[in-house]
Protein backbone atom coordinates (compact mmCIF):
# COMPACT_ATOMS: atom_id res chain seq x y z
CA UNK A 1 0.00 0.00 0.00
CA UNK A 2 1.76 3.32 -1.17
CA UNK A 3 0.63 6.12 -0.41
CA UNK A 4 -2.94 5.77 -0.17
CA UNK A 5 -5.39 8.16 0.70
CA UNK A 6 -9.28 9.09 1.04
CA UNK A 7 -11.36 11.81 0.37
CA UNK A 8 -14.79 12.07 0.46
CA UNK A 9 -17.32 14.49 -0.71
CA UNK A 10 -20.59 15.36 0.84
CA UNK A 11 -24.03 16.06 -0.13
CA UNK A 12 -23.26 19.48 0.60
CA UNK A 13 -20.23 19.63 -1.46
CA UNK A 14 -17.83 19.51 1.10
CA UNK A 15 -14.70 17.73 1.11
CA UNK A 16 -13.87 15.23 4.26
CA UNK A 17 -10.62 13.76 4.51
CA UNK A 18 -11.25 10.42 6.22
CA UNK A 19 -7.33 9.02 5.12
CA UNK A 20 -4.19 11.03 4.47
CA UNK A 21 -1.57 9.29 2.26
CA UNK A 22 -0.72 6.27 3.67
CA UNK A 23 1.99 3.47 3.41
CA UNK A 24 1.99 0.03 4.84
CA UNK A 25 3.86 -3.53 3.72
CA UNK A 26 2.15 -6.56 4.93
CA UNK A 27 4.08 -9.64 4.56
CA UNK A 28 2.32 -12.87 3.52
CA UNK A 29 0.69 -14.75 6.42
CA UNK A 30 1.03 -11.49 9.10
CA UNK A 31 -1.76 -11.16 10.94
CA UNK A 32 -2.13 -7.12 11.27
CA UNK A 33 -4.52 -5.04 13.35
CA UNK A 34 -5.73 -1.60 13.14
CA UNK A 35 -6.74 0.37 15.33
CA UNK A 36 -7.57 3.93 16.84
CA UNK A 37 -10.13 6.71 17.61
CA UNK A 38 -14.06 6.08 16.04
CA UNK A 39 -13.81 7.60 12.75
CA UNK A 40 -10.12 7.49 12.06
CA UNK A 41 -10.22 5.89 8.49
CA UNK A 42 -9.41 2.45 9.77
CA UNK A 43 -12.73 0.68 8.16
CA UNK A 44 -12.14 3.42 4.90
CA UNK A 45 -8.49 1.69 4.84
CA UNK A 46 -10.62 -2.01 4.75
CA UNK A 47 -12.51 -1.01 2.73
CA UNK A 48 -9.96 0.22 -0.19
CA UNK A 49 -7.97 -3.03 0.46
CA UNK A 50 -11.69 -4.91 -0.13
CA UNK A 51 -11.90 -3.05 -3.16
CA UNK A 52 -15.16 -1.65 -2.11
CA UNK A 53 -13.79 1.85 -2.28
CA UNK A 54 -11.35 3.42 -4.57
CA UNK A 55 -8.43 5.50 -2.91
CA UNK A 56 -8.45 8.99 -3.94
CA UNK A 57 -4.78 8.55 -4.08
CA UNK A 58 -1.49 6.22 -3.99
CA UNK A 59 -2.03 2.71 -4.56
CA UNK A 60 -2.71 -0.20 -2.72
CA UNK A 61 -2.04 -3.77 -4.07
CA UNK A 62 -1.86 -7.78 -2.79
CA UNK A 63 0.49 -9.74 -3.83
CA UNK A 64 1.70 -7.36 -5.91
CA UNK A 65 -1.18 -6.21 -8.35
CA UNK A 66 -3.46 -3.22 -8.08
CA UNK A 67 -6.84 -3.62 -6.57
CA UNK A 68 -9.77 -2.58 -8.81
CA UNK A 69 -12.64 -3.88 -7.16
CA UNK A 70 -13.47 -6.76 -4.83
CA UNK A 71 -12.38 -9.99 -5.69
CA UNK A 72 -12.56 -13.72 -4.37
CA UNK A 73 -8.97 -13.52 -3.55
CA UNK A 74 -9.81 -11.37 -0.85
CA UNK A 75 -12.09 -12.88 2.08
CA UNK A 76 -14.45 -10.09 4.11
CA UNK A 77 -15.72 -10.85 7.27
CA UNK A 78 -17.90 -7.83 8.57
CA UNK A 79 -19.21 -7.11 12.13
CA UNK A 80 -23.11 -7.79 10.85
CA UNK A 81 -22.17 -11.05 9.54
CA UNK A 82 -23.71 -10.85 5.95
CA UNK A 83 -24.59 -14.37 5.66
CA UNK A 84 -27.41 -14.95 3.01
CA UNK A 85 -30.86 -15.89 4.66
CA UNK A 86 -32.33 -18.27 1.96
CA UNK A 87 -29.05 -20.43 1.90
CA UNK A 88 -28.48 -22.75 4.83
CA UNK A 89 -25.05 -22.98 6.77
CA UNK A 90 -23.23 -25.26 4.34
CA UNK A 91 -24.62 -22.92 1.46
CA UNK A 92 -23.03 -19.65 2.66
CA UNK A 93 -19.93 -21.39 3.35
CA UNK A 94 -20.05 -23.16 -0.36
CA UNK A 95 -21.11 -19.72 -2.15
CA UNK A 96 -17.43 -18.57 -2.74
CA UNK A 97 -16.62 -21.84 -3.49
CA UNK A 98 -19.16 -22.29 -6.14
CA UNK A 99 -18.42 -19.06 -7.77
CA UNK A 100 -15.34 -20.78 -8.63
CA UNK A 101 -16.39 -23.38 -9.98
CA UNK A 102 -15.34 -25.78 -7.59
CA UNK A 103 -16.86 -29.10 -8.35
CA UNK A 104 -20.37 -29.63 -6.12
CA UNK A 105 -18.51 -32.43 -4.19
CA UNK A 106 -15.37 -31.01 -3.80
CA UNK A 107 -16.52 -27.74 -2.43
CA UNK A 108 -19.10 -29.87 0.36
CA UNK A 109 -15.60 -32.00 1.50
CA UNK A 110 -13.90 -28.06 1.95
CA UNK A 111 -17.22 -26.59 3.37
CA UNK A 112 -17.80 -29.18 5.85
CA UNK A 113 -14.19 -29.50 6.46
CA UNK A 114 -14.17 -25.61 8.08
CA UNK A 115 -17.08 -26.13 9.47
CA UNK A 116 -15.75 -28.52 11.83
CA UNK A 117 -12.81 -26.13 11.94
CA UNK A 118 -14.84 -23.65 13.89
CA UNK A 119 -17.08 -26.21 15.79
CA UNK A 120 -19.99 -26.24 13.69
CA UNK A 121 -20.35 -29.35 11.00
CA UNK A 122 -23.17 -30.64 13.26
CA UNK A 123 -25.32 -27.21 12.03
CA UNK A 124 -24.48 -27.83 8.18
CA UNK A 125 -27.97 -28.01 7.49
CA UNK A 126 -29.33 -25.55 9.69
CA UNK A 127 -30.73 -22.12 9.05
CA UNK A 128 -29.10 -19.35 9.85
CA UNK A 129 -31.93 -17.55 11.45
CA UNK A 130 -31.24 -20.70 13.73
CA UNK A 131 -27.99 -19.59 14.62
CA UNK A 132 -26.96 -17.57 17.68
CA UNK A 133 -24.30 -14.31 16.86
CA UNK A 134 -21.53 -16.13 17.68
CA UNK A 135 -22.58 -19.42 15.83
CA UNK A 136 -22.99 -16.98 12.77
CA UNK A 137 -20.03 -15.17 12.68
CA UNK A 138 -18.06 -18.75 13.16
CA UNK A 139 -20.15 -19.16 9.39
CA UNK A 140 -19.04 -15.71 8.55
CA UNK A 141 -15.15 -16.62 9.20
CA UNK A 142 -15.19 -20.26 7.76
CA UNK A 143 -16.86 -18.79 4.31
CA UNK A 144 -14.11 -16.05 4.16
CA UNK A 145 -11.00 -18.79 4.38
CA UNK A 146 -12.93 -22.04 2.49
CA UNK A 147 -11.87 -20.14 -1.02
CA UNK A 148 -8.20 -20.60 0.07
CA UNK A 149 -8.55 -16.46 -0.33
CA UNK A 150 -4.79 -14.81 0.12
CA UNK A 151 -6.13 -12.02 2.34
CA UNK A 152 -8.86 -12.11 5.26
CA UNK A 153 -10.02 -8.67 5.76
CA UNK A 154 -12.31 -8.54 9.08
CA UNK A 155 -13.94 -5.10 10.16
CA UNK A 156 -14.63 -5.42 13.71
CA UNK A 157 -15.99 -9.06 13.45
CA UNK A 158 -16.53 -9.60 17.06
CA UNK A 159 -17.75 -5.86 18.11
CA UNK A 160 -21.26 -7.18 18.70
CA UNK A 161 -21.07 -10.30 20.99
CA UNK A 162 -20.40 -10.65 24.27
CA UNK A 163 -16.96 -11.09 26.20
CA UNK A 164 -17.40 -14.92 27.02
CA UNK A 165 -18.45 -15.46 22.67
CA UNK A 166 -15.76 -12.92 21.61
CA UNK A 167 -12.81 -14.74 24.24
CA UNK A 168 -13.94 -17.83 22.75
CA UNK A 169 -14.36 -16.88 18.72
CA UNK A 170 -10.56 -15.23 19.11
CA UNK A 171 -9.49 -18.56 20.07
CA UNK A 172 -11.15 -20.35 17.43
CA UNK A 173 -9.92 -17.37 15.11
CA UNK A 174 -6.28 -18.10 15.85
CA UNK A 175 -6.23 -21.73 14.91
CA UNK A 176 -7.51 -21.32 11.88
CA UNK A 177 -5.33 -18.93 11.24
CA UNK A 178 -2.23 -20.43 12.28
CA UNK A 179 -3.99 -23.97 10.45
CA UNK A 180 -3.90 -21.99 7.19
CA UNK A 181 -1.65 -19.09 6.92
CA UNK A 182 -3.47 -16.62 5.52
CA UNK A 183 -2.53 -12.58 5.73
CA UNK A 184 -4.93 -11.46 8.10
CA UNK A 185 -6.37 -7.29 8.56
CA UNK A 186 -7.99 -6.77 10.97
CA UNK A 187 -9.74 -3.73 12.66
CA UNK A 188 -11.16 -3.32 16.37
CA UNK A 189 -11.32 -0.84 18.99
CA UNK A 190 -10.38 -3.39 21.20
CA UNK A 191 -6.30 -3.20 22.47
CA UNK A 192 -6.42 -6.17 24.26
CA UNK A 193 -7.81 -7.97 21.26
CA UNK A 194 -5.17 -6.83 19.13
CA UNK A 195 -2.66 -8.18 21.45
CA UNK A 196 -4.41 -11.40 21.73
CA UNK A 197 -4.54 -11.64 17.92
CA UNK A 198 -1.38 -10.08 16.42
CA UNK A 199 2.39 -9.98 14.55
CA UNK A 200 1.57 -6.29 14.59
CA UNK A 201 -0.46 -3.25 16.02
CA UNK A 202 -0.89 -0.54 13.70
CA UNK A 203 -1.95 2.47 15.84
CA UNK A 204 -3.67 5.13 13.73
CA UNK A 205 -3.90 8.77 14.14
CA UNK A 206 -7.44 11.09 14.73
CA UNK A 207 -9.35 12.17 11.44
CA UNK A 208 -7.75 12.10 9.14
CA UNK A 209 -6.43 9.17 9.77
CA UNK A 210 -3.02 8.10 8.90
CA UNK A 211 -0.16 5.56 10.73
CA UNK A 212 0.72 6.87 14.15
CA UNK A 213 2.84 3.94 15.31
CA UNK A 214 3.39 0.03 14.50
CA UNK A 215 4.34 -2.48 17.41
CA UNK A 216 5.26 -5.83 16.96
CA UNK A 217 3.96 -8.18 18.96
CA UNK A 218 6.82 -10.72 20.25
CA UNK A 219 4.71 -13.02 22.19
CA UNK A 220 4.05 -16.81 21.16
CA UNK A 221 0.26 -17.62 21.01
CA UNK A 222 -1.36 -18.63 23.41
CA UNK A 223 -1.12 -15.14 24.89
CA UNK A 224 -1.63 -14.76 28.52
CA UNK A 225 -3.38 -11.88 29.54
CA UNK A 226 -2.72 -10.84 32.70
CA UNK A 227 1.43 -11.29 31.77
CA UNK A 228 3.55 -8.63 32.75
CA UNK A 229 5.08 -8.65 29.25
CA UNK A 230 0.97 -8.62 27.83
CA UNK A 231 -0.05 -5.38 29.73
CA UNK A 232 3.37 -3.63 28.65
CA UNK A 233 2.24 -4.12 25.26
CA UNK A 234 -1.32 -2.75 26.03
CA UNK A 235 -0.08 0.18 28.00
CA UNK A 236 2.11 1.11 25.35
CA UNK A 237 -0.47 1.43 22.59
CA UNK A 238 -3.04 3.23 25.12
CA UNK A 239 -0.30 5.54 25.45
CA UNK A 240 0.18 6.16 21.52
CA UNK A 241 -3.98 6.49 21.71
CA UNK A 242 -4.18 9.03 24.00
CA UNK A 243 -3.76 12.06 22.54
CA UNK A 244 -5.50 10.78 19.77
CA UNK A 245 -8.55 10.23 21.32
CA UNK A 246 -8.51 13.50 22.78
CA UNK A 247 -8.62 14.88 19.35
CA UNK A 248 -11.37 12.73 18.53
CA UNK A 249 -12.98 13.92 20.90
CA UNK A 250 -12.78 17.27 20.10
CA UNK A 251 -13.30 17.07 16.32
CA UNK A 252 -16.45 15.61 17.37
CA UNK A 253 -17.31 18.32 19.88
CA UNK A 254 -16.37 21.05 16.86
CA UNK A 255 -18.64 19.10 14.79
CA UNK A 256 -21.56 19.51 16.96
CA UNK A 257 -21.51 23.59 17.25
Amino acid sequence: MEAVGKVFTTAAGERVEALTPTSLDIDAGEFVSLVGPSGCGKSTLLNILAGLLEASTGVAKIGGRPIHGPDIDRGMVFQSYALFPWLNVIGNVEFGLERKRVPKRERRDIALAFLASVGLKDFAYKQVNELSGGMKQRVAIARAFATNPSTILMDEPFGALDALTRRSLQKQLLQIWQQNRKTVVFVTHSVSEAVVLSDRVVVMTARPGAIKSIIPIDLPHPRETISDTFRNYERQIYADLESELAKSFALEGHAEQ
